[in-house]
């Protein structure tokens, strides 16, 4: 067990064990959704009157925040969780963890009563459930063997779609505030439990670990472009397209009620994240297993970022809600495709079987960065620079750099 736990992983895993490992996922992207879509918009909507602050920029502060606190969070449970050594395995400690954690703390973020509360309760979430989300990550590289990696991250992938939808719903149908968190809660923790208690974990034995050093420890969070430049690139890639998507989806809630004047926002926003959700779900395990078939990687991730770029562009030029139903459509086509072959691609470049949690961690920043990043873009672009229209168009433009960039990886096809 223990050579095994270093060692690149030959044999394929079964439909279970993906099956379980998904749901986990899910059960994540359930916790993270449900607030951001629909539960931290109305709080913001509550408490920005009289903090001098509209509820676009309070929001923007909340989640940018929470975002921060992910950008550490990640690396640093998948750096802990290569060097666990219990008798559970590296991995499922931390999942269990984190699952707890996530459910507390979506309990305390339902009652917040004002702007700090509400921050602080949802950085307690971002940080617990990225310590379950950093090792779920990890048991893939552990435990699938790479032509089999697209395949099953189209199927983790799908669940985090899945996880949008249900978050949305859940926080959506529950009929409040405070149901909404107590059932994304529950969810979260619930889902985890198939993989904790079926399936068994890799051991790190205790002569394998690395001696402590505080020095190293931290240190080892930098990984050289230099010395290694495809994962510099994958990095960046990954990095500027979940930055795009991130500026699309951050003020869609006040897009339709601001803009559009939807009857419904609420509601329009959940048909949205459906329709994107729809075609995400029919392309991302495809687009993973063709990847696998064909032993190529880039292709389906330039070609990816190209369609959600186009995509992104006519919502600047077509602004109605006819018109955002087909660009919804159009973005889960590709980032469905990007999803599961990046994932795929990211794990092709790791450097080291040690590390493989901490650099995972290290790429994850660049699906967390975005959420700090987004809200700089887009506030001061809404409210003083052109307004929707041009946040648009500097996200088609983002999204396109991000599809030009993923030629410099030379190690992968």
């Amino acid at each position: 067990m223990t050579v095994t736990a270093l060692a690149e992983p030959t044999d394929r895993v079964g439909r279970g064990w993906t099956t379980a490992l998904s749901l986990a996922n899910w059960a994540i992207w359930v916790g993270w959704y449900g607030p951001l879509q629909i539960l931290l918009p109305e709080q913001a909507e509550d408490f920005a009157p009289g903090t001098g602050m509209s509820k676009e920029t309070l929001l923007a502060w909340v989640t940018g925040v929470g975002a921060a606190v992910s950008l550490v969070a990640n690396p640093l449970f998948g750096a802990l969780s290569d060097r666990t050594t219990a008798p559970w395995g590296r991995r499922r400690p931390w999942i269990v963890a984190g699952a707890v954690g996530g459910a507390l703390s979506l309990s305390l973020l339902a009652g917040a009563d004002g702007p700090w509360t509400m921050m602080a309760g949802w950085c307690l979430v971002q940080l617990t459930l990225n310590a379950a989300f950093a090792a779920v990550t990890a048991a893939v590289p552990d435990r699938v063997p790479r032509l089999q990696r697209g395949s099953v991250g189209g199927w983790l992938g799908a669940a985090q779609i899945l996880g949008a939808v249900a978050g949305t719903g859940l926080a959506t149908a529950a009929g409040g505030i405070a149901a909404g968190y107590a059932a994304c809660s529950v969810f979260a923790l619930a889902g985890v439990l198939p993989y904790v208690l079926r399936y068994g974990d890799l051991r790190l034995g205790v002569t394998d670990r690395p001696v402590w050093s505080s020095r190293a420890f931290v240190r080892g969070f930098w990984v050289s472009p230099r010395r290694y430049p495809d994962f510099g690139w994958a990095w960046l890639t990954r990095f500027l397209i979940n930055l795009s998507n991130a500026l699309v989806i951050l003020y869609l809630l006040y897009y339709l009620r601001d803009r559009l004047h939807h009857d419904d926002p609420e509601s329009g926003v959940l048909i949205l994240t459906a329709v994107n959700s729809v075609t995400l779900l029919a392309t991302v395990v495809v687009g993973g297993v063709w990847s696998d078939r064909v032993g190529r990687r880039k292709p389906f991730v330039r070609w990816s970022g190209v369609l959600m770029a186009a995509a992104t562009a006519l919502l600047a030029a077509w602004q109605t809600w006819p018109s955002a139903i087909v660009v919804a459509a159009l973005l889960g086509v590709g980032l469905g495709v990007f999803m599961s072959v990046d994932f795929a691609l990211m794990t092709d470049v790791l450097p080291k079987a040690l590390d493989r949690g901490k650099d995972l961690g290290v790429i994850n920043v660049a699906n967390a960065l975005p959420q700090v990043a987004a809200p700089a873009v887009a506030a001061p672009i809404v409210t003083h620079l052109g307004g929707y229209r041009v946040l648009y168009l500097v996200s088609a433009l983002i999204a396109v750099a991000g599809a030009v960039l993923v030629g410099r990886i030379r190690g992968v096809d």
